[in-house]
This record gives C-alpha cells, sequence and structure tokens, in this order.
C-alpha cells in the first residue's frame, strides 16, 4: 500500500525542500523511492533525514507541482528536518539503509518520533480528487491528452459538488497548469 504525503528533505546547505512523495512501510521501516535525478533524492543522500508530513490541504500537492513550495515549516532538532506548519501528524525519520538502484533507489528509514499536531477530520471527495489530478499532472508527456481530459471531467464532478476554498484554489492552480501544457476542459466535459 503506498501512502501519499508531503515529505520535507534538507539538503547539504541546511536547505529544506518540499514535494509530495508516496511511502510504503515494510518490516517496520518506511521506504521513500524517488526517482533519479530529483532534489528529494540528492537531499536524502547528502544528509540523510526526512519528515513525511500528512496534511488534509491539497493546496500543499497541487502547489509544489505547480511552483508553489512557499509554506510554512516548522523547526524540529537542529539534525533533523523541518514538518509543515499545516501538518496534521509528521513522521520524523532518519535514513538507515539504501536499496541501490539507478533509476529508482530505495531508502529504507526509521522513523524517530511521530508528531500528532491537529485532527484528521475526515474525508472531502475535493481533497481525493485535487490529490488525482495532480498524479496526472505529474504524468504529463506520459499519459495522451484525450485520457488526462477525459480523467480530469471526472474528477471534476467531486470538486463541483464538495469542494470548499482550499480545494477550489487547488483545483484552479493545477488546471492552469495542464492549460499551459495544452490540456484543457471543454464545458461539455465539466457539465455534468
Amino acid at each position: 500500500m503506498i501512502h501519499e504525503g508531503v515529505i520535507v528533505t534538507r539538503g547539504a546547505d541546511g536547505q529544506p525542500h518540499i514535494t509530495p512523495l508516496g511511502m510504503r512501510v515494510e518490516n517496520g521501516l518506511t521506504v521513500l523511492s524517488p526517482f533519479r535525478p530529483s532534489t528529494t533524492l540528492s537531499n536524502l543522500e547528502a544528509s540523510g533525514v526526512a519528515t513525511m508530513n500528512f496534511v488534509d490541504d491539497v493546496r500543499v500537492i497541487a502547489g509544489c507541482l505547480t511552483g508553489r513550495r512557499e509554506f510554512a515549516l516548522v523547526e524540529a532538532a537542529p539534525e533533523l528536518a523541518p514538518r509543515l506548519a499545516c501538518a496534521l501528524t509528521a513522521d520524523f525519520m532518519r535514513v538507515k539503509s539504501v536499496d541501490a538502484d539507478p533509476v529508482r533507489p530505495r531508502f529504507l528509514c526509521e522513523v524517530l518520533h511521530t508528531e500528532a499536531v491537529a485532527p484528521f477530520r475526515g474525508f472531502n471527495r475535493a481533497q481525493a480528487a485535487v490529490l488525482e489530478a495532480a498524479i496526472l499532472f505529474s504524468r504529463v508527456g506520459m499519459l495522451p491528452a484525450d485520457k488526462l481530459e477525459r480523467e480530469l471531467a471526472y474528477h471534476t464532478i467531486a470538486i463541483d459538488k464538495t469542494a470548499g476554498p482550499r480545494e477550489q484554489e487547488a483545483w484552479g492552480w493545477l488546471m492552469v497548469a495542464f492549460a499551459e501544457h495544452g490540456i484543457v476542459l471543454s464545458d461539455a466535459a465539466t457539465s455534468t
């Protein structure tokens, strides 16, 4: 099972980097598998620390994919990566070992501390729609445009019926980014 979260890593220069990333749990360790090349991979190799943030504010996920990475951070212990201020829960981790791979190495991480920050208030279909649209956006260039348009049209139903202001803002960012790649929903595709 893959859990979607937002990872904060720290580079060799100490600077934090925020990005969405799926993670798995295997034999009590968190497995992170960033693609090569990536800032997340370089940071894990350099500092060996990361914080996995579980959020319900999908603007963080959509924002990272559309060039908006200025989200408030809360510093942890100096030897750890910070957490997102909007995190509901944060796992502070240290890399224990690495399974080498030329494309996607696996970093096996030990959770040193879990911080529960705020309660989870339940699922919202619009949040799930934004998450799915963000994943689709990360595959622009890999998937055919008509498939992207069909799937986005379907997810628009959840946005239209259940989105609050945060989800609407995140959806808007993604739709602008899709349009910049020539993926635009027609009015007929979004009317239900």
